[in-house]
């Protein structure tokens, strides 16, 4: 049988397309002798290599495939079609004919073909992460601001001011009512917005106005107990609060009836600041034993030790004595919170630092905490861990609750107690080590630590955080180091030059008092109030 010369027929065949290192492989056919694979090249009928093409496509399959070596790119094996002639069988004619060396054009794979699309998912994917990126900072930078610009409880309106500014604290500079509130645009669509609104705050609004409702500004709770001549001196350490904190405050002032006119004008008067709210309270015991924590101590000391029970909607709080002055900010002490551990629901600092020069370790007739007691002037609670709390005593095997615990403690050792309130809690916390966090004596910060010399290695190396000026020193001469830092407060307004210039007229006052062993280091008490008041120049005005 003889093959039609203008009628060629095509047989599949395989080949194997390689790199650019390497030549195509495909079977040749020579005449009168058998080509490479198959025998194209002997006279047979087409049946026959049809039949035999078929059995070689069955070894191939069967056969393990080979890695050419060559170059880092892998290779490819294809199956490819190429017009097989049968001239050479219809017309005897030699040499080479039958089968097409090369691959045409068309069917040649191009060069870096085969990786193109990993290069597009590479140049997508890319893209992608930077614009992840790019989003997670605009978020950060966002929050930062919320979190610094917030003020009177209205994060929102901050952080308007931080987009229309173009950056933090730059909202109320120079362009006042830019973007007037974020409520003008919320349900206006953009050709609908008055003139003076900043459209392009608004379609920030739009994209972020989810993030901003679950990003609420954390507000830090502040308690004071204030009786008889305390008014000034508790003012004047809520100034130091609000000065240098960042986050907002929430006030809770226990005083005295004929106190409560005096600190609402105080406190209104600062209204403008729109970042701190507060409650004033009235002094309260347990009616069936309010005259006797009356008596403790002094008038009111003891209120500190309800609050727990009073506060029932607080989390947690932070307690100062009236003679408290903040040279940091109040959110530092509050993040000390955060290290409490499980069992851990207050935290207080040592009562003395030298056990020679203790009180409690060479006077006390009762129970108290570590070596040298604690001092309960400054006093971060836990206050949900507080009220469920269970309280080991030595007064009965059962183990009491907060509330339950403090008459019976009362009645037990007030004829043994000279510090009332600071007594009784060391005494429960001798008792329950476990739940007492300690933080260093540069939070409460005394004239114990310097009167004798100097004895608060904290203080010395990173400065004072918490002023307490207990004895009176802040009234009389004994102590002017002091002294002097009160004045300089209490003279202090909220004015950024007045912050700022409060610093070098309290340094020449402090050179004065180095006659005196506390005024010998007098570079303590402004080591981190230069700190805090470079951190006020840096942060949003009318925080």
């Amino acid at each position: 049988m003889r093959l039609e010369a203008d009628k060629p027929s095509l047989i599949t065949q395989p080949c194997t397309e390689v790199s650019e290192s390497h030549t195509e492989s495909c079977p040749r056919a020579r005449r009168g002798a058998p080509g490479p694979g198959l025998g194209l090249g002997r006279s047979g009928t087409p049946r026959e290599l049809q039949a035999e093409l078929r059995n070689w496509k069955r070894s191939e399959k069967l056969a393990p495939r080979r890695k050419l070596p060559g170059p880092t790119r892998s290779t490819r094996s294809v199956y490819c079609s190429r017009p097989l002639q049968a001239q050479g069988w219809a017309h005897g004619g030699g040499g080479g004919g039958g089968v097409a060396a090369r691959a045409q054009p068309s069917e040649a794979a191009a060069p870096g073909e085969v990786d193109r699309p990993n290069s597009y998912l590479r140049i997508v994917g890319l893209c992608l992460a930077c614009g992840f990126c790019s989003l997670l900072y605009a978020f950060s930078q966002l929050a930062v601001s919320l979190e610094e610009g917030a003020g009177g409880g209205r994060p929102q309106a901050a952080a308007a001011s931080w987009l229309a500014g173009g950056g933090r604290g730059a909202g109320n500079a120079g362009r006042p009512g830019r973007c007037k509130d974020f409520s003008l645009c919320y349900w206006n669509p953009y050709w609908m917005l008055p003139s003076d609104v900043c459209g392009m705050n608004c379609f920030w609004e739009a994209a972020l106005r989810y993030s901003l409702k679950a990003q609420p500004v954390e507000k830090m709770h502040l308690a004071v107990v204030a009786c008889g001549e305390r008014l000034e001196e508790t003012v004047t350490m809520l100034k130091s609060a609000l000065i240098f904190s960042i986050k907002p405050l929430q006030f809770h002032i226990f005083a005295e009836d004929q106190l409560h006119d005096s600190f609402k004008d105080r406190l209104d008067s600062w209204s403008f600041l729109q970042r701190f709210h507060y409650t004033l309270y009235p002094i309260t015991f347990p009616s069936d034993s309010a005259v006797e924590w009356r008596k403790l101590f002094k008038p009111c000391a003891s209120q500190r030790l309800f609050l727990p029970l009073i506060l029932k909607e607080v989390d947690s709080l932070l307690y100062v004595d009236t003679d408290i002055l903040f040279l940091r900010p109040v959110d530092d002490i509050w993040s000390l919170l955060k290290k409490f551990n499980s069992t851990q629901i207050a935290a207080m600092a040592p009562e003395h630092e030298e056990p020679r020069i203790g009180w409690y370790n060479r006077f006390a007739r009762h129970p108290y905490y570590g070596k040298t007691g604690v001092n309960s002037g400054v006093m971060l609670m836990n206050m949900t861990r507080m009220r469920g709390a269970h309280f080991k005593n030595d007064m009965t095997t059962a183990q009491l609750q907060w509330g339950d615990l403090l008459m019976p403690l009362l009645k037990k050792y007030k004829l043994n107690i000279t510090w009332g309130d600071q007594d009784l809690l060391n005494i429960m916390f001798f008792h329950n080590p476990e739940k007492l966090f300690v933080f260093p004596c540069q939070w409460n910060y005394r004239p114990d630590h310097c009167i004798y010399g100097s004895n608060c290695q904290g203080a010395e190396e990173e400065g004072v955080f918490v002023l307490h000026g207990n004895r009176g020193v802040y009234h009389d001469d004994k102590q002017p180091a002091f002294r002097a830092v009160y004045e300089a407060l209490r003279n202090c307004s909220f004015e950024d030059d007045n912050v700022h210039s409060l610093l070098k007229p309290l340094e020449l006052e402090l050179q004065r008092t180095v006659h005196t062993y506390c005024g010998k280091i007098y570079k303590i008490f402004i080591k981190q109030l230069t700190k805090s008041i470079k951190r006020y120049g840096t942060a949003p005005k009318g925080r």
